[in-house]
Parts: structure tokens; sequence; C-alpha cells
């Protein structure tokens, strides 16, 4: 039999503890924004019923971008490519159980069947934010503000990235003017969805393309649409108010999904070399028809973490790796490994997290390890130790060395990680 390659699945990562470390600081980073709005963390299984994705998107997408297949029971199932029809699926099960307006969030992830690119791969992780049961702007505004502090809490300074604003009703108003039928109007938004990632004449031809002879009326018409709406205005100018400032409206901004109602927004890295849109949201009210519910009024929007990381990345806002181990106990022979052991706990007891190192090799080697995991101290046991309750605490950093005793050694770590911190 061939070895097996230790290479993942095209389109999926292995999270080394790491990567790990640093996923866990921007989930970390989006649970403290989020809850601090008073938002609740939900969940769903990964798997549903083909059905659910198939009458909120269409049966092209569930063929060319899930992963879908069927169970043993004969039954249709997706992996999730995305979180917003479970949502939706949970509020239409309890809805008259549920208390509105809801603040739920989400960190979960996702599978598409996608060409991996940079910023885009086959799973990804993404907190949903979604508000339901506001029907007024100041939906809008608290996602756009949630969005922009999550932006900020991370480290980003304003002038590395933008917000764009629209409203998709302005823009349906624009294209009935010009008599359209359904599938130009389509294929309409979706040269918009790409405006930013196309040149000029690029986005000409397109629209000849696709509208032939109407195109002039088109090209006519277009200052029209380049008018802020006085929803967007309004928007704009109250997110100002609260020092939003890197805020714009853009006429084509259109969220590829076709379920937006309203107001629809994205966050742009300004960066020349990565000029993108990282993430966005915007409004849904009609979601639950699928149900057979009446509409909930609905805002919320999606943030991967991959796009996040490329943005920390690019920016050198990437954190240092730091292990949540507090301290090493190394070994210095295995007869005093009960004594160790005894020693460990009664520190584990009071929130130190500790590792003990049981290859019973050369001290040296013990503290070439520990370093080599960042682990901040280290505690050599043996004879002395022992007999006399009396340890040297090292700081692994530096090489100092400090004297405590058991029940110092605690409070000793402690008042060092604050110190270094500052």
């Amino acid at each position: 039999m061939d070895k097996l390659s230790t290479e993942s699945y095209k389109g999926v990562r292995d999270f080394y503890p790491e990567d790990k470390f640093i996923q866990k600081y921007i989930f970390d980073k989006m649970r403290q924004v989020v809850e601090a709005f008073g938002y609740e963390e939900y969940d769903a299984s990964i798997l549903e019923p083909t059905d659910l994705y198939r009458a909120k998107t269409g049966e092209e997408i569930i063929n060319e971008q899930t992963y879908s297949f069927t169970d043993r029971g004969d039954r249709d199932v997706t992996l999730r490519p995305e979180m917003t029809p479970s949502l939706a699926r949970m509020i239409a099960k309890q809805k008259r159980e549920l208390a509105f307006p809801l603040r739920w969030y989400s960190i979960v992830n996702n599978f598409r069947y996608e060409r991996p690119q940079k910023g885009r791969l086959r799973e990804f992780w993404q907190l949903n934010v979604d508000m339901f049961g506001v029907e007024g702007i100041e939906a809008e505004i608290e996602a756009i503000t949630i969005a922009y502090k999550i932006m900020r809490s991370l480290k980003a300074q304003e002038t590395d990235f933008e917000l764009r604003v629209n409203d998709r009703n302005s823009v349906n108003s624009f294209l009935n003017s010009l008599n359209l039928d359904e599938d130009k109007k389509y294929k309409i938004t979706k040269i918009f969805d790409k405006k930013n990632k196309i040149t000029k004449p690029e986005f000409e031809d397109q629209i000849k393309e696709t509208l032939g002879d109407g195109a002039k009326e088109f090209f006519n018409k277009l200052k029209e649409l380049e008018v802020c709406p006085e929803k967007v205005s309004k928007l704009i100018e109250e997110l100002k108010k609260n020092n939003i400032v890197n805020i714009k409206f853009d006429p084509f901004l259109m969220r590829g999904l076709d379920y937006y109602t309203g107001i629809v927004f994205e966050v742009f890295d300004t960066d020349p070399e990565n000029n993108r849109s990282m993430f966005g949201g915007g409004r849904y009210d009609n979601l639950l028809d699928i149900f057979g519910e009446e509409k909930i009024p609905a805002f919320g929007f999606g943030m991967g973490d991959v796009t996040a990381f490329e943005f920390l990345k690019s920016r050198n806002l990437l954190p240092e790796y730091k292990p949540e181990t507090d301290l090493y106990l190394c070994i210095i022979d295995e007869k005093f490994k009960g004594f160790t052991d005894e020693l460990a706990q009664t520190l584990r007891d009071e929130k130190i997290n500790v590792a003990v190192d049981y290859s019973y090799k050369k001290i040296g080697d013990q503290i070439k390890k520990a370093n080599k995991k960042k682990i901040p101290f280290a505690i050599c046991v043996g004879e002395n130790e022992e007999r006399k309750g009396e340890f040297m605490l090292k700081r692994l950093s530096d090489g100092r060395e400090f004297e405590a005793n058991e029940a110092e050694i605690p409070n000793t770590i402690k008042l060092l990680k604050i110190k270094c911190a500052k």
C-alpha cells in the first residue's frame, strides 16, 4: 500500500497551536464586541437538508458550489455553505416563543466548493451577526457600528479600511425605469456586483453586451443612480455622529446574494495591493417566506476568518504567539515524579496552567523544550525542592530567577505576567 499524503484536503486548513492561537484571538475580539451590544450566541448542525438551500439559492448553486450528498437513509443533505438559512429555520420554528427584537450571533465553519484563492477557501469560519424585529434604520446603524468596532478592536486604523453603503431598492427602481425583463435585470446586478474588480471599459462592454440597443438609455440615465438615496444619506449622517467617518455611498454596491431587500454594506481593505471587499451584509426582511411565515424585519452581516487573517497579516497586526501554559515543571529524576505531580495539581487549583516534563532528560534539554514552546516560566524539581519546599522560578525570556515557596508561586507568576504585559 502506498504511503498516505500528509497534505490536507484542497482548500481547507490544518490549525497548529500557533494558527489556532491567531484564530482564537480574532474570534475573541469578535465576541467581545458583539456581546457588548447584547448579542447572544447560537449554533446549529453543519448538516442541513439540501432543500433548505435549494429553496433559497436554486439548483445551480446546489450543483456547483455545495458539498451535497445522499445519506444512508436516502436523504439529501448538504454541508452548510452559510449560516443564514439555518438561522431562518430556527426562528421560523420557534417564532411564537421568541422575544423580539432578537440579537443573535454565531461563529461557525462553512463549506463551499469553489476554486481556492487568496482570501477564499473551501472551508472557512464566519462570524454571523443578525438582528430580527427592528424595521427602522437603528438596525443598520447598530450592525455597521459593530462591524466598525470589530475592525478597530483588531487594531486597524480608520485609514486601513472603508465602509461602503448602498440601497438595493434604489438600484431596483433604476432598473425598473429601463423596462428590462427579469433576466436582464439579474445580469446587470451581477455586473454591478463585480464593478470594483473590473476596469471601466470592461464594465461598459459588459453592459453593452447585455443590453444591446438599450445600453445607450442605460448610460444616459446612469447619473440618476449615482445620486445618494435619502435613506443612505441619513444612515451615513447618523454614523458620522458616532465618529465613524470612513464611510461613503457606493451606487454599484449590490452584495451577491439575492435575498437583500434594502440597505447593504461592505467593508473594503484600502491597501492598493488588496483593494477588495473583506465582508459585509444587509437588510433581508423576506427570508422567512420559504417557511410560509410572515416576514420579520432583519439586518445582519457575516465576517470570515480568512479575510480577517489576510488583512492582519498584510499590516503586521497578527498577535505574537503566547501559549496558555504558564509554567513548565522539569523533573531532575523519575523518583521525584510523585512530588512534582502533587505540586502541579496544587498550582492548577490556584489557576496556574502547568505542564510536566516526563522525559527525565537532562535539565538543559527540558528547559530548551520549554523555551521552544514559548512557555514563560520553568521550575526544576529535585531533592532540595522536595525537602525544603523552596523553588527557583526561572523566567525564560531573560533567565532571571525568583525564589518562592509553594504558596508564593501562583502570585509570583501572576505579578510577573502583569509586569511583562505592560
